[in-house]
């Protein structure tokens, strides 16, 4: 616990005075305006002097003769820093007690990529500020979260756990894996036997885990060049090229008249292509031709019955020279 500064202990006044001045944007300059009554009571209290140029968009905060403390004008300054990092007043103005901190933690350096840094930025924050909000629960300290910068307002140790969240965060670390280690200390803090012990046992452990990604392979493998002290030859320049065609002696005009040809020719020839495409598509395809049996049907005997029983009883019994004709009699049952 901070124990807090009275008023009356500091014998006698500052003998010089010390000055604090910060920029803010444009885009606060209204709020700023509103506010800075509220500002400057604050200030009062502890006898600080502060001033807002709005000519050159600045914040300055001095002490003065009557300043009783010599450790607030550190505070002021951290004040102003706040409000030009849209930080309310009303909130700001709390940074002047004795157990309240500031930080102000810088997370633009700390990614490269514009893309992941907003990305990682967002995941600070979580779905309808859900994370910053536990975040806030767990380590008693004021968040917010503007542009490139990350302010933090509580006690030290509030301010080293949110200083850790942050940057773990920005260094692809989920802020979900530290508020469950941070809920875990909390319990255990409440425990009078496991108090005093160490709580390495009931922590998580993750396990960073990197994807490699696949590398594109190369179409063809590449072969060293053989060393040679010669340099390459030298390529034919555009005049030379015109000399060989001998287009470097003709006119303008006769330039300009085959170039126009063969565009022409160019334009015909991709005419012609296109309207081959075209006219394969109207082509019918080549109709498949059913395959004709090897032996004509027999219509003939399908419809006389007398070649049906011939071919059921065998054609050897109604075929050949010694064959014995026979008659329906034949077939009729004779009586016993």
């Amino acid at each position: 616990k901070v124990e807090p500064f009275q008023k009356g202990e500091m014998k006698g006044a500052l003998l010089e005075e010390s000055s604090f001045a910060t920029l803010f944007p444009k885009y606060r300059e209204q709020y700023l305006r509103q506010a800075w009554p509220v500002v400057t009571k604050e200030f009062d209290k502890f006898g600080l002097g502060c001033e807002l140029n709005l000519v050159e968009g600045s914040m300055t905060v001095k002490t003065t003769r009557k300043t009783w403390d010599p450790y607030v004008v550190l505070k002021g300054r951290d004040v102003i820093k706040l409000l030009a990092r849209s930080v309310s007043a009303e909130q700001a103005v709390k940074a002047l007690q004795d157990d309240v901190q500031v930080d102000i933690i810088k997370i633009s350096g700390l990614v490269r990529n514009k893309d992941r840094f907003v990305k990682r930025r967002q995941r600070l924050l979580g779905p309808n500020g859900s994370t910053l909000k536990a975040l806030e629960l767990l380590t008693g300290c004021y968040i917010l979260v503007q542009g490139n910068t990350v302010a933090v307002m509580g006690s030290f140790q509030g301010l080293k756990q949110a200083r850790k969240v942050i940057v773990d965060c920005m260094n692809n670390v989920h802020p979900i894996y530290n508020i469950k280690t941070l809920m875990i200390r909390r319990e255990l803090a409440k425990d009078e036997q496991l108090k005093n012990e160490n709580w390495d046992r009931f922590l998580p452990k993750f396990k960073k885990k990197n994807v490699k990604s696949k590398k594109p392979q190369a179409d063809a493998p590449k072969y060293k060049k053989e060393y040679t002290p010669f340099p390459p030859p030298q390529q034919p320049s555009k005049v030379d090229a015109q000399l060989e065609s001998g287009e470097y002696f003709l006119s303008d005009k006769e330039r300009k008249d085959r170039a126009k040809a063969a565009r022409a020719d160019e334009n015909k020839r991709s005419k012609e292509l296109r309207d081959k495409e075209k006219a394969a598509v109207l082509v019918p395809p080549k109709e498949k031709r059913a395959k004709r049996s090897a032996e004509p049907a027999d219509t003939e005997g399908a419809a006389n019955p007398a070649t049906v029983i011939k071919k059921r009883m065998g054609a050897a019994a109604f075929s050949g020279a010694g064959a014995k004709k026979s008659s329906a009699s034949d077939f009729l049952m004779k009586p016993i």
